[in-house]
Order: C-alpha cells, then sequence, then structure tokens
C-alpha cells in the first residue's frame, strides 16, 4: 500500500461565503472536493458525478 501526504491550501469563494481547507491527506481531499461538489451542483447532480467516476474504475477490489 502507498501512502500519499498532500500539502495544499485551497481557498474557496461563493456568493454566499468563503472558507479556507488545508488536507493532508486524499481522504481529506476527497471530502473537501465532493463538500465542494455539493454546494455548485447540488446533493443529485453531485452524487450522478462521482458515480460516474467510479464506474471510470470499476470494480477494483477484486484486484487485490
Amino acid at each position: 500500500m502507498i501512502t500519499v501526504t498532500i500539502d495544499a491550501n485551497i481557498k474557496a469563494k461563493w456568493s454566499q461565503g468563503q472558507c479556507s481547507y488545508s488536507p493532508g491527506t486524499p481522504e481529506e481531499l476527497a471530502i473537501i472536493g465532493i463538500d465542494l461538489l455539493v454546494k455548485e451542483l447540488g446533493t443529485d447532480a453531485a452524487h450522478v458525478f462521482v458515480s460516474q467516476i467510479f464506474e471510470k474504475y470499476g470494480d477494483l477490489s477484486r484486484a487485490t
């Protein structure tokens, strides 16, 4: 298993406000990305988008 660390500062702005994030792991980055995606697209559209990404990779659990 590969360990990945992230060094990033993310600043997001929208009409209702702004926020900043400093993710340190891929999991934290994914949560931030999904949170911003839901704010941008809404829950249903974000779900469709994320589902398309999972379809791209198929069932990787069989490879391990």
